[in-house]
Order: structure tokens, then sequence, then C-alpha cells
């Protein structure tokens, strides 16, 4: 989510804009990948070489408005493409499953945000992501990497009730979603955006089964929910809080509202990922309070999901060319960084 956006909506002092250096020289151990532009969330491509960026629509660091992507990176080569709409394929329906999409999504009014990843058979995927501009819903691809570069078409899509503004999305088990709603889009932009910037309930959690409608789930009222990750069985979620500076567990284990954990971080949390060896990795800006958000440097932290530990993993001052980190995954020894506004995504090598 922008944090300049959140620091604008609730009147907060604004960081000055960070010049992005000339050229993609590294910053000390962080590494660039420029052309990226707004690359909010990352995620890797099952198993292999490749990592899938967002791009959301609006201002680069206060500049010309930039149009909506998804990006295809080689984390080998340490090159990136405009992957849609720039190499789509046609767009295939999955009529079945998605037949209350009104059409293709408009290529041209099209804002990526959250990303949720699950393998169909081998090399082969679905992409989940949460959309804004011409409508406001969960955007599917069908992506096949079974050839010498992956290629990627739309497959449908779920529209969203018209009062949320939604964040993270994680696929269920039977190809449904949870999705965050982040703030209420019914509200004015500077009351909605306030209440995360106070710590105030802003919104919850949706849910959407095949062949059913999205509905609210009872007792996941947050501040500012924002990314998520469920388990394998889809009855433990992990979201971001990021009004409270928290990530939350919660379990669901009958039909009543879910258990909650909350954990405590000294960042504000964005996006959520599951790490190969099953933590849970969260990027987000250091919190410093009196400080606009995204202004103090960043950090990635992992959760072990049972014992709800915490342990920082990678982080960077705010003086380096990325700021506004929102987003990390791990592949292999390197951790990827994405950014809500900045023309790069980033990498760094653990020890």
């Amino acid at each position: 989510m922008s944090a300049g956006l959140l620091a604008g909506a609730s009147g907060a002092a604004q960081p000055a804009a960070v010049a992005a250096p000339a050229s993609c020289d590294p910053d000390g151990d962080l590494h660039y990948i420029c052309g990226p532009v707004n690359a909010e969330d990352v995620v890797r491509l099952g198993n292999t070489r490749w990592v899938i960026a967002s791009g959301l629509d609006g201002p680069l660091n206060g500049g010309a408005p930039a149009r909506g992507h998804l990006y295809l990176v080689d984390s080998q080569a340490k090159t990136a493409i405009d992957w849609f709409p720039g190499r789509a394929r046609p767009a295939q329906a999955d009529h079945s499953l998605f037949h209350a999409c009104p059409g293709p999504v408009d290529a041209a009014a099209f804002s990526a945000h959250g990303l949720a990843l699950r393998e169909r058979s081998a090399g082969r995927f679905r992409l989940y992501v949460t959309a804004h501009g011409a409508r406001e819903a969960i955007e599917v691809f069908d992506i096949d990497a079974t050839g010498a570069e992956p290629a990627i078409a739309w497959a449908g899509c779920v529209v969203l009730p018209g009062k949320v503004s939604a964040n993270g999305v994680a696929i269920l088990p039977d190809w449904g979603f949870v999705t965050t709603q982040f703030v209420d889009r019914s509200l004015p932009l500077q009351q909605s955006f306030g209440q995360v910037m106070a710590g105030q309930v802003s919104g919850g959690l949706y849910e959407w089964h095949p062949g059913g409608r999205v509905e609210p789930i009872a007792g996941t009222e947050l501040s500012g929910p924002n990314g998520i990750v469920v388990s394998p069985d889809g009855r433990t979620l992990f979201v971001a809080a990021y009004g409270t500076h928290e990530v939350v567990r919660f379990r669901r284990e009958g039909t009543g509202a879910p258990a909650k954990d909350v954990i405590s971080l000294g960042i504000t949390p964005d996006n959520l990922r599951w790490s190969a060896g099953g933590k849970v990795l969260a990027a987000g800006g250091v919190h410093a309070p009196g400080t606009a958000p995204g202004a103090a440097g960043w950090a990635v932290v992992e959760i072990d999901p049972q014992s709800l530990a915490v342990r920082k993993v990678a982080g960077g001052q705010k003086l380096t060319g990325m700021q506004g980190v929102t987003a990390a995954v791990d592949v292999g020894r390197e951790i990827w960084l994405g950014t809500f506004s900045g023309d790069r995504i980033g990498y760094v090598t653990l020890p």
C-alpha cells in the first residue's frame, strides 16, 4: 500500500521524494534491476528462477502517472520485462470457475497490487491479483512455465463488493480466495486512510468460494489489513495489520469467529510471503513514531508460524535508492524486494 498516499490522506508530513540514482549501481549489499514501476508485490514462480512482480498505476515518486503492469523477472540473468500486457497471450476465460466475471480485464485501466500463486499441474500455475482500475476485482491469470520463458494469459475475475478496497489475496484449497479490505472505499479518502494512520479498525477479511458470493469473515476486523498468506489446509491465516504494526494469526477451528494471536513488530508490515523454509516473510518500513511512513528505512523479518518468534533477515537505511519497500520473497540465498513507488526492484544476498 502507498505509504505516501497514507501520509497525505492523514495530513502527516510527507517525506521528500527520494531522488533515484542516475544508474542502477548498488547501495552496498542492495542491488537493483531498474525498469519495473511501482512493483508493490513479488512472488516466486514455483521453484523456478522466475519472479513475478506487480505494478501499481499512479505517480512514480511524485512524477507522471504510470500504467499498471505485471512484470516477469529473471533472477539469474537479473533482467525484467513487461509481461502483462506486454507479452500476454490472448485471454482464455475459465467460465466454469469464474462464470460471473463480466469479461476480460481492461489492460489500459489496470493496476496490479497484491499477488498469490498456486501450481495447478507440473509447470502450470494460476495467479490471483488484487486489481484496481476499471473495476475492483481479483483478476486471475493462467501461467504456462513449461517453455523457455513463462507465458501468461488472463483467465477470469471475481468482482468485489462496492466498499472493498482490496490489498492482499491468498488462494484457498478449492480455488476460492481470502482477500484483505484495507479500507472502506465508500468513505472519503481522508477519513478511510486516516483510520489506518490512527491505528483504528478500517477493514477486515473477505472470502469467496466457487459458485458463491464474496462475504466478510466475522471477527477479522483490523487496522489496515494488508498482506495475507494461508496455510495449505486453508484454516490458518496470517494477516499484516498495517495500522498497528502487527501480524495477526487467525485460526479457523469451527463455525465461529477465528482464534486470534497478535505478533507486534518494529516495522509497518505490508505484504507477506511464505519462505522456502516454511516461515512467514513480512516486509515494510521501519516504524519510527513521528516519521512519515516509508521515510525511516525498511526491513524484512521472518515469523515462525508455530512459535511466532520473529527474526530480522534483511534491512536498509533511509538513504538508499529504494524506499517504500513493501514485499520480499526468497530465491535461493537472495531476498527479492518490491516497492509501491519506484522505478526498480531490489535484491540482497544473505550471508
